[in-house]
């Protein structure tokens, strides 16, 4: 790592970090866009320079951006991602075409930016973050940008744009402290990003989330498509190595459906949704003007990356990196090892933050589990294995206390042989650790 990035990485960890904050000082919080409109307007609003798919969502948003971004690049469109957490590097939060900035570049932009952040008090980090992904795409001329919320909507950095189309994954309750106890009151912070007059699409929902979807659409004056109303799709087959299905759009009037056959390489039944709702964001998107074709989009859902969501990182032991950190992406996740794996035994590294209803997603996971092996991670919110210990008694899960990653990777590895699959599983900060050990092996 070059002094230059790593004093920038300083730079931008010395504002409010709110991703690294206790839930406690989450509800605190003072979220609003005026410092984020502020700096913008400082640095020539770049945002403005290119279209935007905007996506928000509880679960699914990443995985959704990857897809919509692969097929746009396979139209050979110059692609901005701009995404978060990030996995290993900071730099992969804004990409070109799958390239992460280099750090050189990065560097250089938090440099020139410098003065105009002393003008906007309170800053935050992800605000600082969000506008040098804005910025990085404007100074190297992309046709298209597709921006993924950092947490909720309404209030979210990000949330400057005027989108060509906005997209809402699955909603589930998460970040309470700052969104709301309820589901109604979350969908309302995450339809916060739906504009005047702009098409939004959402994935299947809640009839709870529904209404207020629907009541937004009304309120906006914004087309509203709902994957599984207005959008349909069929698991034709499933393999370890990915999935085949077909979409067709609900056919109105004496219009014929006209059925796409896709492919992708992510795995579990949650990841043809998100898939389908690319599909029907493209489809708006290309209505609104971007031009490419179904096989276009072919070739990008078969080429979509996205690591850590049921990812086989290895087959001897198998290996399975995944980022389940809330009751209902443990739901999914086990539903996806039911149907991939259905018989193994699995070894679980599991690590996670104080923010996360861990004995919940413990309680979920626990038919599947012969033994959990609880780790910290090296990040200020992540609980001990001490701390953890009471959870997995309480999902009544055989478990064992292992700090730091490295050791409890190699325990996984000792009790699994080459009979038991191997699943890290938890905050994502947990399963980037996860990964980095195994790939320094």
């Amino acid at each position: 790592m070059n002094t230059e990035y790593q004093n920038a990485l300083d730079y931008l960890y010395s504002f409010v970090d709110y991703s690294l904050k206790h839930a406690s000082e989450l509800a605190k919080a003072e979220f609003n866009l005026d410092r984020m409109r502020q700096l913008m307007s400082l640095l020539g609003d770049p945002q403005n320079d290119y279209p935007i798919i905007h996506i928000a969502g509880s679960k699914g948003k990443g995985s959704t951006a990857a897809f919509t971004a692969s097929a746009l690049r396979a139209a050979d469109y110059k692609v901005g991602l701009y995404t978060s957490p990030h996995l290993q590097e900071f730099t992969e939060r804004m990409q070109i075409n799958g390239v992460p900035i280099p750090q050189e570049a990065f560097a250089a932009l938090v440099e020139e930016i410098k003065p105009f952040v002393e003008q906007v008090p309170y800053i935050t980090t992800f605000e600082l973050a969000t506008a040098l992904g804005f910025l990085y795409f404007s100074r190297q001329q992309i046709d298209v940008a597709v921006v993924e919320v950092g947490l909720g909507g309404r209030l979210d950095a990000t949330n400057i744009v005027t989108p060509l189309v906005s997209v809402i994954t699955a909603i589930s309750k998460e970040h309470t402290a700052v969104l709301g106890d309820t589901l109604k009151q979350i969908a309302g912070e995450k339809a916060g990003i739906v504009k005047d007059d702009i098409p939004f699409v959402a994935s299947p929902q809640k009839e709870e989330v529904v209404s207020v979807f629907d009541l937004r659409a009304e309120e906006m004056d914004a087309p509203f498509t709902l994957v599984g109303r207005d959008v349909h799709y069929k698991i034709k087959k499933r393999t370890i190595d990915g999935q085949i299905f077909d979409v067709w759009f609900e056919p109105r009037g004496y219009e014929k459906a006209m059925k796409v056959r896709l492919s992708i390489p992510l795995l579990g039944d949650h990841q043809v949704e998100n898939a389908v709702t690319a599909y029907a964001a493209l489809t708006i998107a290309r209505q609104r003007g971007l031009v490419f074709s179904a096989p276009h989009i072919k070739q990008g859902f078969i080429e979509t990356v996205w690591p850590a969501r049921f990812e086989i990182f290895q087959e001897k032991p198998l290996v399975i990196l995944d980022s389940a950190h809330n009751p209902s992406s443990a739901h999914k996740l086990l539903q996806t090892l039911d149907t991939y794996f259905p018989k193994e035994s699995v070894v679980m590294i599991f690590g996670a933050g104080e923010d996360k209803n861990i004995a919940k997603i413990l309680k979920i996971l626990a038919p599947r589990i012969d033994t959990v092996i609880l780790t910290k991670a090296d990040h200020p919110r992540a609980l001990s294995a001490e701390e953890l210990r009471p959870h997995a008694d309480q999902a009544g899960l055989k478990s064992e206390g292992i700090e730091p990653v490295e050791a409890a990777v190699a325990r996984a590895l000792e009790i699994a042989g080459d009979e038991k699959i191997i699943l890290a599983a938890g905050s994502i900060f947990s399963t980037a650790a996860v990964r980095a050990v195994l790939k320094n092996k």
